[in-house]
């Protein structure tokens, strides 16, 4: 739908307009960068593309990329926010992105947030943390890490 903005857009919306991010410059900068990624994003679509491309000559078979943890796949289908495209291997509607934060005070194992407030009470508890985006169908088990930034309170740094 024209004109409504989903979650993961918010997200990114509060990301870059509150300055939680340290770096400051990004993927946008580079020429074909996704316009909406913010600063200090890393996007692993070259490294997606490569694998995707391997499948599809049959280097890889489909045990080789349909491999989701059992807890990757429970989260996928509790808390996944749907993803835009289809999913490549199966072609089926029902690819979604699963998000991870990492950090101090944060358990081991990550902890797993789908709303921009979710991961501003992260960061304030916190401080720094890593987030991971990782796509992900439920259907078939395709997972590919989609994207990490760091999100935060924003560090001054001497010269």
């Amino acid at each position: 739908m024209a004109g409504q903005v989903t979650d993961e857009q918010r997200l990114e919306q509060l990301l870059v307009g509150a300055s939680l991010l340290r770096v400051s410059f990004g993927p946008e900068s580079l020429r074909g960068g996704a316009a909406t990624a913010g600063p200090g994003q890393v996007d692993y679509r070259l490294a997606r593309n490569s694998v995707l491309k391997e499948f599809r000559r049959g280097r890889l078979s489909r045990l080789d990329v349909c491999d989701a943890h059992p807890e990757l796949l429970r989260a996928a289908r509790s808390i996944g926010m749907p993803a835009e495209q289809a999913c490549p291997i199966c072609e089926g509607p029902s690819l979604v992105h699963v998000s991870y934060a990492f950090g101090p005070r944060l358990a081991a194992g990550g902890h797993c947030f789908t709303t921009a407030a979710e991961l501003a009470r992260l960061t304030r508890r916190a401080g720094d943390v890593t987030c991971y985006v990782v796509e992900v169908c439920p259907n078939c088990a395709w997972n590919h890490l989609a994207r990490t930034y760091v999100a935060g309170r924003r560090r001054a740094t001497s010269s």
